[in-house]
């Protein structure tokens, strides 16, 4: 009998630490060297310093509902009272942005783009996945509503973590854009996190996650499977843009194929056929541009 609940405790023991260790992943998730993204992007030519220094912008420090500050960037070389607010993926920073930034800037948009919570320039100590951020990127449009008043006509573009983010937003908050584009999401947590637990460490998840799951509410006040896109998403009346690269296998193209099919009212999907995950743009620019000019000639500037 002894021996049995000395097992027993080893066992949870064993298993609880695992969680623990699971949560600093998350909590903690190693960000890639900002100069390494800059030079990457400066390497393929989706980063031009001389042109992006060249463009009328500011600096904008806007304050999080968590007390700290998010690092923003408005470039505004036309006169217009349209803007894309552009939210990039985990590891990134906005400096991964400026690529969507400038489709949107020769489309005759002004952008905003921000590095989210613990990344880049902006405070916060945790990456939650959309939980947290989805209320960063509220308040990113909350400012903007109020810099620049009731007539703006406002799009949102997101990448991976940073499409999942904007889903929440529009799901759990407010549909207060005009029009999205969601590249690469996932679309829930759990899912995502347990197919990656079986691909990358060929571990079972049944256990795992409800533990991590447990002791992530301890330490950061919310659940895994509360960031889960697909269960709001037919809350977003606005139109959607779904894009996903067919070859994906860090995030599911399927995952994306589910959140389309349940979206209700406009909507279209793209599914590139080269690059994997994040590289829909980068590997298919153009046709990515001929599908951003159907969708805003479709939804947006016909509205």
């Amino acid at each position: 009998m002894r021996k049995a609940l000395r097992a027993l405790l080893i066992s949870f023991l064993f298993t609880f630490s695992l969680g623990f260790y699971f949560t600093n992943r998350l909590m903690y998730m190693k960000k890639k060297d900002e100069q390494f993204i800059v030079q990457r992007e400066k390497e393929a030519g989706r980063f031009n310093p001389e042109q992006f220094e060249s463009l009328p912008k500011r600096e904008v420090t806007i304050e999080s509902p968590f007390g700290y500050p998010i690092k923003a960037l408005l470039a505004e070389p036309h006169e217009s009272n349209r803007y894309v607010i552009i939210s990039h993926g985990v590891t990134e920073t906005k400096i991964n942005s400026i690529k969507y930034m400038n489709l949107f800037l020769e489309r005759g948009f002004n952008t905003i783009i921000y590095d989210h919570r613990r990344h880049g320039e902006s405070g916060g100590k945790t990456t939650s996945f959309g939980h947290y951020e989805k209320f960063d990127l509220k308040a990113v449009i909350d400012w903007l509503k109020n810099e620049k008043g009731p007539t703006l006509t406002l799009g949102i573009h997101g990448e991976s973590m940073g499409a999942a983010t904007m889903l929440l937003y529009a799901g759990m908050l407010e549909d207060g854009a005009d029009f999205y584009i969601a590249d690469c999401p996932f679309s829930d947590l759990k899912e995502q996190l347990s197919y990656q637990l079986k691909k990358e460490y060929k571990m079972i998840p049944t256990l795992l996650i409800p533990i991590a799951d447990f002791i992530l509410r301890l330490r950061e006040k919310y659940s895994i499977r509360h960031v889960s896109p697909i269960s709001v998403i037919e809350h977003i009346k606005h139109p959607i843009l779904f894009i996903h690269s067919e070859n994906d296998d860090f995030i599911l193209p399927s995952m994306t194929k589910e959140l389309y099919k349940k979206k209700q009212g406009p909507k279209m999907l793209y599914l590139a056929t080269n690059g994997r995950h994040a590289q829909s743009f980068n590997e298919n620019p153009e046709e990515y541009r001929s599908v951003l000019d159907n969708f805003l000639s479709k939804y947006v500037e016909k509205a």
